[in-house]
């Protein structure tokens, strides 16, 4: 009989937590204005909340343990991410191409940001793990990413916006950046956190 190929769950969840970090630093380049409310916002907003469930399906299914490899493998990676932008923007350009200019001012301000979301991932999201997996134990899985979700997208929002943009931008800006932060992370890790429905647990109880 043939064998029926199986997703493996820790294996994709690991790899979309992994993408949607290195995707939200480059985003976040971008300093956008949110419709009807008109409160600036950086582009890595519209998918960074969706690390805190990734993450918290990563350790449902994968364990405590790997859950936090995984934090500093995506850490590791987009600071490599940005030494590779820094080191093909110093290579000479061939006279053709004609954009070097455009690539210096939206990549290589990329290393600021990396480096906000570097300090701000690892601090935030290893506090999230711990508060996910003593909740976990005591009142259930949807209560524990809600609440270590509220926590760590507060933590990640007040760090990351504080060392990104402190100085470059104005301090009302920042302040709006933070705020719009908090807002959108936290309605978007609300209807994002039932997923953790959808994978099962595949660890024991006490490696959550």
């Amino acid at each position: 009989m043939q064998k029926t190929n199986k997703i493996n769950l820790p294996l994709l969840s690991s790899s979309l937590y992994i993408a949607s970090q290195i995707f939200a630093n480059i985003l976040s380049t971008k300093i956008a204005v949110l419709p009807l409310i008109n409160l600036s916002i950086d582009g890595g907003t519209v998918i960074y909340p969706l690390t805190f469930t990734l993450r918290d399906l990563v350790h449902k299914s994968w364990g405590k343990r790997n859950a936090r490899q995984v934090i500093i493998i995506a850490a590791l990676l987009n600071g490599l991410m940005f030494a590779l932008f820094w080191l093909v923007g110093i290579m000479t350009p061939d006279p053709a191409w004609t954009y070097q200019a455009a690539y210096e001012q939206i990549l290589l301000p990329v290393g600021r940001i990396v480096l906000a979301s570097i300090i701000a991932q690892i601090i935030s999201e290893l506090v999230d793990t711990e508060i996910f997996s003593w909740l976990y134990k005591k009142t259930g899985e949807l209560t524990a990413v809600f609440f270590s979700n509220l926590v760590g997208l507060l933590i990640d929002s007040v760090i990351f916006s504080f060392i990104a943009f402190l100085g470059s931008l104005p301090f009302s800006t920042v302040m709006q950046i933070m705020l719009t932060n908090i807002l959108i992370k936290l309605v978007i890790s609300f209807i994002s956190a039932p997923a953790i429905k959808l994978v099962p647990r595949s660890v024991k109880e006490e490696d959550i």
